[in-house]
């Protein structure tokens, strides 16, 4: 069963539980900022392994400190769906200083 789009105002309901995280045109976006480039590199490594558990992925950057995803669903025509909120949050939880430990 495809992903279907959320509104605006679930979009907006949702972001308000998930303090960091934004919408950028059609798409969830987020940075972190590390304690280093090793770190920001072992964060990487950890979303990927949930994008895969998940089987939905989005578009990672690796800065020097940083790290940075943007996410939209693209069988739902690149609309935001449930599926992206479900991987912010997971990624939330990883975040050293974020979400559960």
């Amino acid at each position: 069963m495809p992903a279907e789009p959320l509104s605006q105002k679930e979009i907006e309901d949702r972001l308000a539980e998930l303090p960091g995280w934004s919408l950028d045109g059609d798409r969830l976006t987020r940075t972190y900022r590390l304690a280093s480039h090793p770190a920001a590199t072992a964060m990487v490594v950890h979303i990927a392994q949930v994008q895969e558990e998940l089987d939905h992925h989005s578009d990672l950057t690796l800065g020097y400190n940083t790290v940075s995803l943007s996410v939209h669903t693209h069988s739902a025509g690149g609309a935001v769906t449930d599926k992206d909120f479900q991987l912010a949050r997971k990624v939330e939880d990883l975040a050293p200083g974020h979400g559960a430990h």
